[in-house]
């Protein structure tokens, strides 16, 4: 991100002259409003960029008693725009951890999720920005991280491939290189 500050005005005419470029008239009633809306929207859409995810992670619990096995939160819904077309990726991001010695309220799973996917992304980034950052802050003993998402990019234009959807993933630790962990991982993730 750029030093640069774009007022709400800048946007609001750049969104003016996108509804002129598409052969509509930006003073016609109907959209009269619509770059000042646009405009918030993408404000909202792209929070990503005023957080750092990895700020979540910081509030750790150690009072675990004793527990010692996966921690798994799937199916955070997030919706994420490509870099390379700004239309909607829609998807879930299933993410995972086996802790060392503390962990982290489930809710910070969900918002790490949520601050890199307001960001301008794409999907393989992301899955590999939300792995690392819990790598980093938690020092568990492994990561697994799995996003499915639906790419507008694909689906609405170009091939035109309807219901498609991409999966990644990224592992790390003894969810990469144990073979029990991993099934046990992909196991929850997928029932």
């Amino acid at each position: 991100m750029t030093d640069e500050t774009v007022t709400q005005s800048e946007a609001e005419a750049a969104v003016r002259t996108l509804i002129r470029w598409a052969g509509d008239d930006p003073d016609r009633e109907g959209v009269l409003d619509t770059p000042a809306r646009v405009a918030r929207s993408y404000r909202e859409l792209f929070a990503g960029y005023d957080t750092d995810p990895r700020e979540y992670l910081e509030r750790t619990f150690e009072e675990v008693g004793g527990y010692d096995e996966l921690v798994v939160l799937k199916d955070i819904r997030f919706v994420s725009f490509c870099e390379h077309h700004m239309l909607p990726v829609v998807g879930r991001a299933h993410v995972g951890y086996l802790p060392t010695d503390r962990v982290v309220g489930i809710s910070k799973l969900a918002r790490v999720v949520h601050g890199f996917a307001r960001r301008l992304q794409i999907q393989e980034k992301m899955t590999s920005e939300i792995a690392t950052a819990i790598q980093e802050v938690l020092r568990p003993q492994g990561v697994g991280v799995v996003v499915e998402a639906e790419h507008s990019c694909m689906t609405l234009r170009g091939v035109n491939t309807a219901g498609s959807s991409l999966t990644t993933s990224h592992l790390s630790g003894v969810i990469r290189d144990d073979a029990r962990t991993r099934e046990e991982f992909l196991r929850l993730v997928r029932g």
